[in-house]
């Protein structure tokens, strides 16, 4: 994944697409296949949920802090301090949905809403398409605020807990959207032949004066 983690933000070779595409692919299909076992599983959808966001991000921050190592200065600390960040949060994340559905729940109930807060928030310093979604994305997350809470206090706080769960799941199959586009994409790119290699060692640069000995 650290390869296929760089091809969306730059053109990847042919090469480089071929082994990142079935990455891609696999990753769109695991999260749709969670979002929707954890929108239709009422008693586990919650530990399901978080225990696969939970392992995502474990493996994600092993990833980054591995390859801290080949970069360089202020790149290296930046992927140090991710992937650690990523790698406690997702042991975290993992414990506490094998030790408690209960405490799923209720994590997903606080933490569904502030995660639409930040990324919105973080959207909104940018400029653009991305500033257009984060005021898009802000919107959406005071009003499932507000539904939970309205559900809480009308009914109870375990329906609420399921409703951030399917809300979650909805967001998890949103996000697989694009990640499948993604691997689309890839395979694309994989199908393209290799450009031909330059022959000569010098690509022509000084035959026309005599060949590289002139």
């Amino acid at each position: 994944m650290a390869n296929a983690g760089t091809v969306l933000t730059s053109q990847p070779t042919p090469e480089v697409a071929r082994r990142a595409w079935p990455q891609w692919l696999a990753l769109g299909v695991a999260m749709i296949a969670v979002a929707v076992a954890s929108a239709v599983w009422a008693d586990g959808g919650a530990r399901l949920l978080l225990g696969a966001l939970g392992a995502f991000l474990a493996v994600r921050g092993v990833v980054l802090f591995r390859s801290a190592s080949a970069l360089g200065g202020e790149l290296a600390g930046r992927a140090t301090r991710l992937g650690s960040g990523a790698m406690v949060a997702g042991v975290a994340a993992l414990a506490v949905a094998l030790i408690s559905g209960a405490a799923a729940a209720g994590v997903l109930l606080v933490g569904v809403p502030l995660l639409f807060l930040g990324g919105a928030l973080a959207l909104l310093t940018r400029t653009g398409t991305a500033r257009r979604a984060g005021q898009a994305l802000l919107v959406w997350a005071l009003l499932v605020s507000g539904l939970l809470v309205a559900t809480g206090v009308a009914q109870d706080w375990d329906r609420a807990s399921d409703v951030a769960t399917v809300v979650a799941a909805l967001a998890v199959a949103a996000l697989a959207v694009p990640v499948l586009i993604s691997a689309v994409n890839l395979r694309t790119v994989a199908g393209q032949p290799a450009p031909e290699p330059v022959r000569g060692g010098c690509g022509g640069c000084a035959c026309g004066a005599g060949g590289c000995g002139a």
